[in-house]
């Protein structure tokens, strides 16, 4: 069985011969210090290419990717040809607007990430939304040589083809409102937050048009993402999230299965149990990243519940405590458990809970992907039994 036809049988809920093994996305990747440090831990030597700015996550080689038998390969947006990025510099900290206006920065000492610090639309009003300068989801520099790219992958490799994470609209309007502005506007000013969040449905609309009508009949999974939760629990409530998000998810999420036959992947952070009804009811295929240490997200309950219905993506070891912190033996029970609790039957995508930060051992890495593919055999059933 090759890696494109495992990841559709366990999309699937069928049992393929082996868990197949993620790593490489915007959520379910590696960042450029964890990945310097590996390189030379492993003795590899080249470039980085960075796949997220903001995140600081690199596109790992594929000489890694074969060596811990990964099963996916991605393809990004390129960027748009109307826009360029500068990064700038003073003496403390780089600093650069993306195309939606959002000012990013990070420090020059011990930075590892760039963080928000100005919203653009942070004191506007309706009107402003009409005059504001969009980001054109249309331009042609986005699908640029993609098609060739996908098609390539799809024609000449057996690995299953993944895209990178778009289509966010509640988590983009805090980041162009501000956190606690838009939550104070989904209460008190609700035509501004839905005015909001429809603008972002139809740039995401355009956007997955053009997008899909190049690699769509080439991926397996498309993904997606909006946190809806922190550790200790949601966000919002669940009938703040179904009279305001829910509906605007729901339209992009069908307009996307009517474009592809790929599976929709969807990511969201943190104690997220209560909206996983919600999320299959609007189309999602696939949850990511499990966060096992969250509130109500135990591995065990989640698989009992919801395997039947959705695939985990994720979860496969904790990235807060015991993958940074623990020995490689205790990485390595760690994975075991994972995949004793997520892997039965069918319907579960090994990765990391979310990215693997600046400062994890890479001997835990190495023993990490050593245990996915020891223990992803579907054996680990009998002991089950």
């Amino acid at each position: 069985m090759n890696s494109r036809q495992r990841l559709i049988m366990t999309l699937k809920h069928k049992k393929p011969d082996k868990v197949p093994i993620d790593l490489g996305g915007t959520q379910t990747g590696i960042t450029v210090g964890a990945y310097n440090d590996l390189k030379r831990y492993l003795g590899i030597v080249e470039e980085n290419e960075i796949i997220d700015l903001m995140q600081q996550l690199v596109r790992p080689s594929e000489r890694l990717l074969k060596k811990f038998k990964v099963d996916t390969r991605y393809i990004f947006p390129k960027k748009p040809k109307n826009w360029e990025l500068r990064i700038k510099e003073d003496d403390y900290s780089y600093s650069f607007v993306d195309e939606w206006g959002i000012t990013f920065k990070m420090p020059k000492k011990k930075g590892y990430y760039y963080d928000m610090v100005e919203h653009p639309l942070r004191d506007a009003t309706i009107k402003d939304l009409k005059k504001y300068d969009w980001p054109d989801p249309r331009d042609p520099g986005r699908t640029e040589g993609l098609e060739k790219e996908a098609k390539n992958l799809y024609e000449h490799t057996d690995y299953a083809i993944v895209t990178g994470i778009a289509g966010s609209m509640f988590e983009l309007a805090w980041y162009l409102r501000g956190f606690e502005r838009f939550f104070m506007d989904m209460i008190e000013n609700r035509k501004f937050a839905e005015a909001l969040l429809d603008k972002l449905l139809e740039i995401w609309l355009d956007f997955f048009d053009e997008f899909l009508g190049v690699v769509g009949k080439y991926v397996q999974v498309v993904t997606v993402g909006d946190d809806l939760a922190m550790q200790e629990g949601p966000l919002m409530s669940l009938d703040l999230y179904r009279s305001v998000v829910k509906p605007r998810q729901k339209e992009l999420f069908s307009f996307i299965k009517k474009h592809t036959d790929a599976y929709l992947f969807y990511h969201g952070c943190g104690s997220v149990s209560q909206f996983i009804p919600e999320l299959i009811e609007v189309g999602v295929d696939i949850l990511n990243p499990i966060q096992v240490s969250a509130k109500d997200m135990d591995t065990h309950r989640l698989k009992k519940e919801f395997g039947s219905e959705i695939t985990f993506w994720g979860g496969g070891c904790d990235t807060q405590r015991v993958l940074p912190f623990g020995t490689p033996e205790e990485v390595k029970e760690e994975v075991k458990r994972r995949i004793k609790d997520l892997a039965p039957g069918g319907g579960f995508v090994f990765n990391q809970v979310h990215n693997i930060q600046p400062g994890v051992p890479p001997k835990n890495i190495v023993a990490m992907f050593e245990a996915a593919n020891e223990y992803g055999g579907y054996e680990i059933e009998k002991e089950l039994l």
